[in-house]
This record gives C-alpha cells, sequence and structure tokens, in this order.
C-alpha cells in the first residue's frame, strides 16, 4: 500500500485540519484525540478508512481518531507541512519511514509483536528498526499484457529476454496495436518503465547498488545505469509507446490498457485492483525482462501506519495501529480492491475470504517463490531508500528523459541531487 498515486484533493486550505481531516468516526469520549494522515483512492476510498478506523476504535478502548486526507500525491511532503506548522499527526498512513526517522519524528514499533505476526519482520526495517509494521508486499513494476492482442499479432507466449520483449513490441507495432501503455502525465507513473528497467538490470547485478550510492563507491552516471536508460530510450524512439504519453494521466492509462487501446502496462502491482473482474483472463503479468532471461522481482515491502514520536498518548497510538494493522477486513479490501500481497504470518489467500483472478494469483506467486528480490528502484522503504526529494528528481528525470537525449545530463542531475540530499 506504500506508494504515491492520485488522492482526493482537500478543497481548503493546505495546513487547515479542520478543513481536510473527517469527523471522528467513532470511540469513547474523553479519552486520548489521536490525528491519522491518510490517502484516499478509487479503490482505496473514504468509506474504507472510515470503516477500518471505526473498527479499530472500538478494539481500543479511550480512544478516538481524526482523519486527515493527504491533498496531493506526495503524503511526505504534506507530512513535512504539517509538521513545519506544528501539526505532525499522531499516526501517519504509508509514509517513507527514513524521512521521518532521522529526524526523530517516529516511534519504533517493538519488535518482538513486529516478529510474532509478519513473514518479514525486518522487510521494510530502516537502520535495524521497523517504522511501519511491514504488512503487505507489492512488485513495482509488473509488465501486464493483454491476450487477445499478443493473439491478433502472433506472439504465443510472453517475453523472457529483453531481446524478446522488444520483438514483441515490434511485432504488435507491425499489427497496428500500441504495444505500451504509459501514464506520462503523472511523474510516478511516467517512471514505471525506468523502475523495472533499472531494478531488473542495476539492482539485479548488484543488489547493494543503492546502499552503494549513498557511500559514493557508485553514480548515476556509471556505464550500467547509462545502459538501462539506454533501453528505455530505445523504446521511446522506436515508438513502442502511444502518440502524447506524456499528456496522458495515470487514470486514462489505466482505461486505455483495460479497454484494449494497447497491449502492455508496465505498473505497480497494486493495478491487479483494477483488472476488469468480466474478463479478467484476458490479463496476464511478466516481469521486466533482463538480457539473459532471469527473473528479478523489483520488491517493495509496504506496511501500514508510522507513530508520531510526538505523540501525547504512545501507549493508544500503538494500540490503535496494532489493531488495525491486523484486521482481516482490512486485508480483504487491501487484496480484492488495491492489489496488495498479504504478508501476516500462518495466512493464506483463503483464509482472507477473497476473490481473486488468476492474473493475481500468478503475480502473487512471484512473492511466495524462491527467486532474485531486489528492492524495487526509488520505492523501497527500507535501507534501500532514496534520500529525502531523491523520488521526486526521479520522477522528473523519467519525464525529460522520454522526450530528450541528453541521458549524461539528467543523470548527472540525479547524481548532484543526491549528493546535495545527503550533504
Amino acid at each position: 500500500m506504500r506508494r504515491k498515486r492520485p488522492t482526493v484533493v482537500c478543497l481548503a486550505a493546505a495546513l487547515a485540519l479542520t478543513g481536510c481531516s473527517a469527523a471522528s468516526t467513532g470511540g469513547a469520549k474523553g479519552g486520548s484525540a489521536l490525528t491519522y494522515l491518510t490517502f484516499e483512492t478509487p479503490s482505496l476510498t473514504a468509506s474504507f478508512w472510515n470503516t477500518s478506523i471505526a473498527s479499530a476504535e472500538k478494539k481500543v478502548p479511550g480512544v478516538t481518531v481524526k482523519k486527515i486526507v493527504a491533498p496531493s500525491t506526495d503524503r511526505d511532503a504534506y507530512a513535512k507541512q504539517l509538521q513545519a506548522s506544528g501539526q505532525f499527526p499522531d499516526l501517519l498512513q504509508s509514509i517513507t519511514p527514513s524521512t521521518f526517522a532521522t529526524a526523530g519524528l517516529l516511534k519504533p514499533y517493538d519488535q518482538k509483536w513486529v516478529d510474532a505476526n509478519f513473514l518479514l519482520p525486518l522487510g521494510n526495517a530502516y537502520k535495524g528498526k521497523v517504522y511501519i509494521p511491514p504488512t503487505n508486499s507489492q512488485i513495482i513494476p509488473e509488465v501486464f499484457y493483454n491476450k487477445k492482442l499478443f493473439a491478433k499479432a502472433h506472439i504465443a507466449q510472453p517475453p523472457k529476454t529483453w531481446a524478446e520483449f522488444m520483438s514483441v513490441c515490434a511485432k504488435l507495432k507491425a499489427a497496428g496495436v500500441t504495444p505500451v501503455e504509459l501514464g506520462g502525465g503523472d511523474p510516478f507513473s511516467a517512471s514505471m518503465p525506468l523502475t523495472g528497467i533499472l531494478s531488473a538490470d542495476v539492482l539485479g547485478k548488484n543488489p547493494n547498488w543503492l546502499k552503494e550510492r549513498y557511500a559514493g563507491k557508485v553514480k548515476f552516471t556509471d556505464p550500467d545505469v547509462k545502459a538501462a536508460v539506454g533501453k528505455y530510450r530505445t523504446m521511446v524512439k522506436n515508438g513502442y509507446f502511444e502518440d502524447g504519453a506524456l499528456g496522458v494521466k495515470y487514470a486514462d492509462s489505466i482505461t486505455n490498457f483495460t479497454s484494449g487501446k494497447t497491449a502492455m502496462y508496465m505498473m505497480g502491482s497494486w493495478f491487479l485492483g483494477a483488472v476488469p473482474k468480466d474478463h479478467a483472463d484476458d490479463f496476464g503479468a511478466f516481469l521486466t525482462p533482463t538480457e539473459d532471461g532471469s527473473l528479478v522481482v523489483p520488491f517493495s515491502v509496504g506496511g501500514s501506519m508510522a507513530i508520531s514520536a510526538k505523540t501525547k498518548d504512545p501507549a493508544k497510538a500503538t494500540a490503535f495501529a496494532q489493531a488495525w494493522s491486523l484486521d482481516p477486513a482490512n486485508y480483504k479490501a487491501l487484496i480484492e480492491g488495491d492489489g496488495a500481497f498479504p504478508m501476516l504470518k500462518g495466512k493464506t489467500l483463503d483464509d482472507y475470504g477473497v476473490t481473486v483472478t488468476k492474473v493475481f494469483k500468478d503475480s502473487y506467486s512471484y512473492v511466495t517463490q524462491q527467486n532474485t528480490k531486489v528492492s524495487s528502484f526509488g520505492w523501497a522503504t527500507n535501507d534501500d531508500s532514496m534520500p529525502s526529494g531523491l523520488n521526486n528528481a526521479f520522477y522528473a528525470a523519467s519525464q525529460a528523459l522520454y522526450s530528450s537525449d541528453d541521458v549524461d545530463g539528467q543523470l548527472a542531475k540525479l547524481d548532484a541531487a543526491w549528493d546535495s540530499a545527503t550533504k
């Protein structure tokens, strides 16, 4: 559930909590009143948050929770604004822990509780501590494809190597089908092809690349990164994205792909929640192909809420966060509506009472299998997370590289932004 996707925009002033907060959903009067920063999407609606909050409140007597909805896709930036104005929330959903933990703003969870409940207890740990429970995981991105359009172009099976992937794109284009959908109008969505290629080619060969970037041992301008970016430029130059891709908004990119206007879609596994139920079998998924066909899973362990180190009632805040993070009803909604892969110990998909598609099960198998998993480039919440501000710089570079051959210049900008952020 950790992603920056379109949210419902609050129409009031950005920092006015009375404008962006819902009324308390319940709880006992006279107890602790907590504020909770959330976000809303077409699948994680206001109703979902209100219901989930009310359920957790019932399990923690004496607590009421006021919901704050982030007014943009950048929850980290909004949380920073709230902190600067003295309104840092008691609880924060799906933020980047490293951005706030280094400033002493977050309270870590008790490791025994984390160990007892989750499959990968340290999956999103930052400097050895867990600031958001590792409740779910995602693959960012997968390459989703339309089986009927593949058949139209006489493509029998999804590609395994990069050369095969390029051949598939060429065959689709020759058959009059746009090979790859790109929601280039939204920065995070525009970055998906580069995220996939960099995860496969750079992190697949050196899983420690991001840690080594912190240590100054590698740079974005190094040959391996340039070669990976070159693949993206080839896709653009060969016309494998739709015309005007930089003007396509994220929501429209989903509609374009699911309606059969394009054959493939590189997107985070949360797209699984948008697969049309009435013809779900028309869709499949594979991983961004590597040169030699080896599987590299761009993996991100997501989580639920972080707890403010400044909250006036840490015991109640922790109890609420734990109750919310273990609620089976929340998992059902996240699995079916948001494509989240659950990470609770001792549970199978059947235990959540969910109805999922074959493409969901096939995708989830990448999580449960023994294979090469690397931190999805730019989406990690652990020690592989980028410095504050670098995600936005990466998104901007992704959009720029759609139109520009200045690969060296864009990568040099990323190096400069990284060095500035880590001074």
